[in-house]
């Protein structure tokens, strides 16, 4: 390999290669720890140090990068005490994520790495969010993410770039081509001659960068840099560089041409770089032996420091304790002062009172700008807060999900409506495995609150009318807060915002404009986890939620005989499982309606709490009432078949007949 006398000082040639060597031999020494058994899995990136040192060195260091699993060079270059890396990949406590997950599943604020999921796709639209927050602070300052070939067939790879793209983000899309998807080429994987060619389709300015020369490298991503911090824009590089050893160590490399192999092997950026400089006299062997020697040192140190660690105790209440960010509820009292409004007034009042609390809130969501939502929830919220923090998206929920997870990793608290909940399938990802496991493996936050308009009753048909909180109940990490009245709504809302773990905050459309209520005009906040007793009585406990507490509501003032407790529960995660406990205890009898399909749904969990803990109280079976098991229906007649409601009063009067 040829390389030109870059002007490049050097002091600073000799610190890239610092750079590489020590990656180099960390991973060297960690292929012999992996055939001991001492360390459980690998990704290797020997041959491709270039890319992550060259990279790195190019950024400042309050300059976020979000690696992959084969960029150890990151991590080294940013500096990060070996002894914190060797404990991590040894599911030790010093480590990054408490042996709560392995290899580079991890970021850290320090050293402003925001590490990878094994999903891949979502920290491009994550590096996005955090690019968002500088530009909204007028912080000069570019974001770095990486991906593999591979990941760029993913949807989320092409969402993040659009997005980018449309908002003029000072974002860095590092591809390394590294010629197999595992074991698939890239003549399986795309048709395209570069994978810079895919930025043409969205505007963006592209380059193809020999990933295997850490001067080619080095100077062209710091005169990038440098000038995307004074003209913001997204750039799309693709490192030509190949992958010597197997996905992961255990996959080998049987697939792959030895004369391939041979050829890369001669393109080693280290062994050139050594060479070059050795040539230039900037390098002598004795002195790259003082180096090696130093490194191992180092190495050797924090390996014994690392094994010095006592593994893990399991100790099973601080596991249950960190899923979510301790957060200390505010009790901001309602005014005496109230008016008679709508659920969809109470939501836009809330969120307007949220906007004017925190001037580091952003609301995202299509159409929520300038046409105010298409329920008009944020009408007028461009004119009062601007267009910087009421942002029109493109139709792609899985990057706008990832965005507003970036935001509040640089600090900003977002709001996302998914313009209706079943629109959340395509956004599940994010929601499910990056905003929901975040804090539990690494302590950062998910300050997001993803709005989701959704029930049935309003003959919108199987993709507009689902109620789906079940998706989302099951995933530890993620509140879930679902209002049947105005004035709940309000002051839930404020208390999902406040709080710094994610929040799906459920909004039936059905009863945006039919329930009215008086609702305090100040801002005021309810807690999460409390339910709130309709009606009291001693017969029966009917237990339900969202349009389910209209329909008991309905039933009861039908049959006014009946004497029952009817419990909203107003959140169902937390979910307060006492007060129904309570109930039960003094009724003898339960009956759990949602408007969602019964199979599968919160009132199953319900009903298996309830017979594990108050069992010797009960008088009779529990009941559970749903919608049918079926997608739910457009036609008026047949989704009124469909519906729980037509089924609730039966039952109810069933039970208290046992």
């Amino acid at each position: 390999m040829n390389y030109k006398p870059f002007q490049v000082a050097d002091d600073i040639k000799v610190k890239l290669f610092k750079s590489m060597l020590k990656p180099r031999m960390i991973e060297e020494k960690m292929l012999i720890l992996l055939r001991q058994g001492k360390v459980s899995k690998w990704f290797s990136g020997i041959g491709q140090e270039a890319i992550s040192v060259g990279v790195t060195s190019a950024l400042n260091s309050d300059e976020y990068i979000l690696p992959m699993h084969r960029n150890l060079g990151v991590f080294t270059t940013r500096e990060i005490p070996l002894y914190r890396l060797f404990t991590q990949w040894q599911g030790k406590a010093s480590g990054f994520t408490q042996g709560r997950d392995r290899s580079f599943h991890f970021g850290t604020q320090e050293f402003k790495i925001i590490g990878m999921i094994s999903h891949l796709g979502p920290q491009l639209g994550v590096a996005d969010g955090i690019a968002l927050a500088h530009k909204l602070r007028n912080e000069k300052r570019v974001t770095a993410v990486f991906t593999g070939e591979g990941a760029t067939s993913e949807g989320d790879f092409h969402e993040a770039l659009n997005v980018a793209a449309v908002w003029e983000l000072p974002v860095l899309f590092c591809i390394e081509n590294n010629g197999y998807g595992l074991s698939t080429p890239t003549n399986e994987q795309f048709r395209c001659e570069n994978l810079a060619d895919k930025g043409i389709g969205y505007g963006m300015e592209s380059h193809i960068i020999d990933g295997n020369n850490i001067l080619e490298v080095y100077i062209k991503v710091s005169e990038l840099v440098e000038d995307m911090r004074i003209n913001p824009r997204p750039v799309l590089l693709e490192f030509k560089t190949f992958r010597m050893r197997g996905h992961e160590e255990a996959s080998g490399t049987k697939y792959v041409p030895q004369d391939l192999l041979d050829t890369w092997a001669e393109k080693d950026p280290l062994e050139n770089f050594t060479s070059f400089l050795k040539k230039e006299k900037i390098l002598t062997d004795d002195i790259i032996d003082s180096i090696r020697a130093e490194f191992q040192a180092e190495i050797d140190e924090h390996l014994q420091r690392a094994y010095a660690e006592e593994s893990i105790t399991p100790n099973e209440s601080k596991e249950l304790s960190e899923v979510y960010q301790k957060f200390e509820f505010k009790d901001i009292t309602p005014s005496i002062h109230t008016k008679n409004i709508r659920l969809i007034d109470a939501i836009s009042d809330g969120l307007r009172a949220s906007m004017k609390k925190f001037d580091n809130l952003v609301i995202m969501g299509q159409d929520v700008a300038e046409y105010g939502g298409v329920f008009k929830i944020t009408d007028g919220f461009v004119e009062d807060f601007g267009k910087e923090r009421v942002r029109n998206t493109p139709i792609c929920e899985s990057a706008i999900v990832s965005a507003a997870m970036g935001l509040s990793i640089n600090g900003i608290k977002a709001v996302m409506e998914m313009q209706f909940a079943d629109f959340a399938s395509t956004g599940f990802n994010p929601i499910v495995n990056y905003l929901a496991k975040s804090f539990y493996r690494w302590g950062e936050k998910a300050d997001v609150v993803i709005r989701m308009p959704c029930g049935g009753g309003v003959a919108a048909g199987p993709f507009h009318s689902q109620t789906n909180e079940a998706w989302f109940t099951k995933t530890p990490g993620l509140k879930v807060v679902y209002p049947a009245f105005p004035y709940d709504a309000k002051g839930l809302l404020a208390t999902a915002i406040e709080d710094p773990n994610p929040v799906l905050f459920f909004e039936h459309k059905g009863l945006y404009r039919s329930m009215y209520q008086e609702v305090p005009v100040n801002y005021y906040t309810l807690p999460f986890g409390k339910a709130s007793l309709l009606r009291e009585g001693s017969s029966i406990t009917i237990v339900t939620y969202g349009a389910g507490v209209h329909w008991a509501l309905e039933c009861l003032d039908n049959n006014m005989e009946i004497q029952a407790d009817l419990l909203d529960l107003r959140t169902l995660q937390p979910l307060d499982i006492n007060a129904i406990y309570d109930s039960v205890k003094k009724t003898g009898k339960l009956i759990i309606l949602q408007e969602d399909s019964l199979f599968g749904g919160i009132a199953s969990d319900i009903s298996a709490l309830v017979m594990e803990n108050c069992f010797e109280y009960l008088d009779g079976p529990i009941r559970r009432v749903g919608s049918l098991e079926t997608p739910i229906p457009f036609d008026a007649k047949l989704e009124q078949q469909y519906l729980a409601k037509s089924r609730f009063e039966s039952a109810l009067l069933e039970l208290i007949a046992y």
